[in-house]
């Protein structure tokens, strides 16, 4: 696995595709600071943190509830996973 920063977007590569990490880009758009948004959705700082970085394993469902309500946003707004095409993929 291996982590590439494109702006405020964290990318991490798998074997079968990538996620894009956008909580941090959202947060600039919306001019708010993980401060902030730690604060006011009452949420670890390690586990934004760790959302922005894309330096987790699982991905807690309602840490993302929270920050989408607070940010009147999608999952996908934060978390994207995009398939690797067909011909990147090797058969097992």
């Amino acid at each position: 696995m291996s982590k590439i920063q494109e702006s405020k977007i964290q990318q991490v590569e798998t074997e079968r595709g990538r996620y894009l990490f956008k909580l941090e880009q959202v947060l600039a758009d919306k001019n708010i600071s993980k401060n902030q948004l730690v604060r006011d959705t009452i949420t670890d700082f390690k586990s934004v943190q760790k959302l922005c970085r894309g330096d987790l394993v699982r991905i807690d469902i309602y840490v993302v509830a929270r920050i989408c309500d607070y940010l009147n946003c999608d999952p996908w707004d934060i978390v994207e996973y995009q398939r690797a095409e067909k011909s990147d993929v090797t058969n097992d």
